[in-house]
């Protein structure tokens, strides 16, 4: 669906506040990601590529290892063009293996959160057709993966060995104490359908040429929601993921080179990290620093000890950061940058952070559809504060009127509406939802805001029921499905409110049935078995009524307004 940007008669006031070097009208580079990783590592096979708690890959280690997995993909598993293989790991040294061989092997590549529950894991898995699931012998893990594996949802996993990934002195500490964690696939009753990832790799089995149309072949399906809450898989192609890292690796005027080094906290398996924190600095042959998961002891020990410069986060964590007493200059005397994404940044984090640290904060915005950077605020010069930013090269934006579906004038609000190479094909088996995305080839982002007269963008509200919380989506549908199911709940309806730490945070309302009684504890006891923890209300008030339309539809209007009368009550 992505179209020509560079229609001449367009106004495009941004390009006139663009930073010395950086041009808007410029070529975009999409030759596919794991050809440019696989150039890298040619290009120094003796540089360090990641650094996993101390223990570090090299590019040329890196570049076999890929290879390796894709040959392996190829002759044991049949992966070809078209073939989804779903991955559900954390940031460890296996992600961008096995990321880089599904694509090296022509397969396409399905991400899982292993946060989810079950159900959800089911559903993308299922809709993807994934036979294949790459995971971890974490217990916590693996054993969503067996149950994915028992019913049928995926055919086949490999499953990679946690402590392979440790440096040396790291392993035989979690062998000795920590041995409890891990499951022992072996044993498992589907254990003639698992496979080790090491034994793949070691086999080390040299995959067959696939040629990749980047326009039109698909790299990554990822799945992400609306209003319904149902989860849909945007079709990125291989274009799609290469044009995004061009425009990210133009508008960083060097950022992502050596002697940079990249934080890679956020998790893989989302688009921001994915893209920011995983395939621009490793194409660039740039080292890579992964957490496992956000612990803020942990992060500083490594700002501390690998003096990394470029931090991508989310709100989340640059409040952590700024509000903690442990987090001192010296431990971030490195950073040159922090890109915040994922949810809006507050005023208050912003300058909060300041106070920490002399880096630029940056915030950009984008969305899954978009691969996913739409917009971002300078890198390597100051910005306006509050906006998102300026749109990245070759990216074309405007402002539509909600309901009467036109063009608005600099300043005024309507929805931001988004033309590039990096949008996506559409929404997999879903043509409705595809054409609803889209409005005359502009991608839809459900959001309002306005650009001013520098090209600045700024947002002011989503159309979109979908809550933002610590930069993943949190349908509301999703959490009322599950209190409905209580049996003392008659109706529900769930809100997001902001909220200091996570950005947004979903807050449910209930009334009960007549003559029931339940607690605010009891009912999250209750949805602590169907939601995960992200999407556990903050908060569940009780009423005798919800409010609705003239039609009898649940409101949402007065409960916000409700909640925001009393949270201005109590300040």
């Amino acid at each position: 669906m992505s179209t020509d940007t560079h229609s001449p008669d367009r106004v495009r006031p941004w390009i006139a506040s663009y930073p010395e070097g950086i041009e808007w009208q410029t070529e975009i580079d999409t030759t596919p990601v794991h050809e440019q990783v696989l150039a890298a590592c040619a290009r120094n096979p003796s540089a360090v590529a990641l650094d996993f708690l101390g223990g570090t890959t090299t590019f040329g280690d890196l570049a076999k290892k890929i290879v390796a997995f894709a040959g392996a993909l190829q002759s044991q598993y049949g992966v070809k063009k078209g073939s989804r293989v779903a991955l559900m790991l954390p940031n460890t040294p296996f992600y961008p293996i096995a990321y880089y061989g599904v694509l090296r092997a022509g397969g396409t590549v399905v991400n899982c959160n292993p946060l989810y529950t079950v159900p959800e894991l089911s559903h993308i898995t299922k809709n993807a057709g994934a036979d294949i699931l790459i995971t971890l012998d974490l217990k916590q893990i693996f054993e969503k993966a067996e149950a994915l594996l028992a019913a049928g949802h995926v055919k086949s996993l490999v499953v990679c060995h946690f402590p392979d990934a440790l440096p040396l002195a790291k392993k035989v500490l979690f062998s000795l104490f920590k041995r409890k964690d891990l499951s022992n696939p072996s044993r498992s009753v589907h254990a003639g359908k698992i496979r080790a990832f090491d034994e793949l790799i070691a086999a080390k089995e040299t995959p067959s040429a696939v040629h990749i149309d980047a326009k039109t072949d698909i790299a990554v399906q990822q799945y992400t929601g609306g209003t319904t809450g149902i989860p849909k898989g945007a079709l990125l192609t291989h274009a799609n993921i290469a044009a995004n890292m061009s425009q990210i690796d133009k508008w960083g005027c060097g950022l992502f080179y050596p002697p940079s080094k990249v934080v890679a906290v956020l998790p893989f398996f989302h688009i921001f990290a994915m893209t920011v924190c995983m395939n621009v600095p490793l194409c660039n042959g740039t080292q890579v620093v992964m957490l496992p998961r956000f612990e803020l002891k942990a992060l500083l020990d490594l700002l501390l000890r690998t003096k990394a410069n470029v931090l991508p986060a989310v709100p989340t964590l640059l409040n952590a950061i700024a509000r903690a007493d442990t987090a001192t200059s010296e431990h971030l005397a490195s950073l040159e940058v922090a890109i915040s994404g994922g949810a809006a940044l507050p005023d208050e984090v912003r300058h909060a952070f300041a106070k920490k640290s002399k880096a630029i904060l940056a915030e950009g915005y984008g969305l899954t559809e978009a691969s996913p950077v739409v917009c971002c605020a300078a890198l390597r010069v100051a910005s306006k504060p509050m906006s998102i930013g300026l749109p990245l090269p070759g990216t074309d934006i405007r402002f539509v009127d909600v309901d009467k579906h036109k063009e608005v004038g600099i300043g005024e609000n309507g929805e931001l509406q988004v033309r590039g190479a990096q949008v996506m094909s559409g929404y997999y088996n879903n043509p409705e939802a595809t054409e609803e995305a889209f409005d005359d080839g502009w991608l839809r982002t459900g959001d309002v805001g306005h650009v001013d007269e520098d090209g600045y963008v700024f947002l002011v509200d989503r159309i979109k029921d979908l809550i933002i919380c610590s930069g993943f989506n949190v349908y509301p549908r999703t959490i009322e499905e599950a209190l409905m199911a209580h049996e003392a709940v008659e109706e529900t309806n769930v809100i997001g409110v902001p909220d200091d730490y996570r950005g947004e945070a979903p807050v449910a309302y209930v009334k009960l049935r007549e003559g029931k009684t339940v607690s605010e504890a009891d009912l999250k006891h209750f949805l602590a078995e169907k939601l995960n923890k992200i999407e556990m209300p903050k908060e569940i008030i009780f009423k005798d009524a919800l409010p609705k339309t003239l039609i009898g539809k649940l409101s949402k209007k007065e409960l916000r307004e409700e909640y925001a009368q009393k949270k201005a009550q109590k300040q």
